[in-house]
């Protein structure tokens, strides 16, 4: 659901609000896809653990065993650097209440995944300059005819 980073970003994006249980976040993000997609805890709580070393976030205490969280100066300057990419990811996921997401059976989504899929057993551990220049050469050939459509 969410590309590399994303998921953090989106995080502090909807915590500049104010303070928030993960579980809060949880269903914010459930309640914008239209119960479409809720992160699972297992994704939310070491994200927010790992907001929370970067200096981003900081846990506060509050009744029972759940803590809080609040955005930090860190994480707002951090926010303000990636705010565009955390805006597009609500807009993909409020796109989801609607419908308007590309689905597994689009053939758009499955070439892009397949293009991401190959690009990311490939790439890993090549230097070669000569191969990452044509790879780059490919993708943006194609990024030009789609433009021309």
């Amino acid at each position: 659901m969410f590309d590399a980073g994303e998921l953090r970003h989106t995080l502090l994006l909807l915590m500049e609000g104010g303070e928030r249980h993960g579980y809060d976040l949880i269903r914010e993000i459930e309640g914008l896809t239209g119960g479409a997609y809720a992160p699972s805890p297992g994704t939310i709580y070491p994200t927010l653990t790992l907001l929370e070393e970067l200096g981003h976030v900081e846990a506060r205490a509050s009744e029972g065993s759940r803590r809080l969280f609040a955005i930090t100066s860190e994480g707002a300057a951090h926010l303000s650097a990636h705010r565009a990419e955390a805006e597009a990811a609500l807009e993909r996921l409020r796109a989801l209440a609607v419908g308007e997401a590309p689905s597994p059976a689009d053939p758009v989504w499955r070439a892009m995944q397949n293009l991401k899929t190959v690009l990311g057993q490939r790439l890993p551990g090549q230097s070669e300059k000569a191969f990452l220049f044509e790879v780059a050469d490919i993708i943006d050939e194609a990024a030009r005819k789609i433009e021309r459509l």
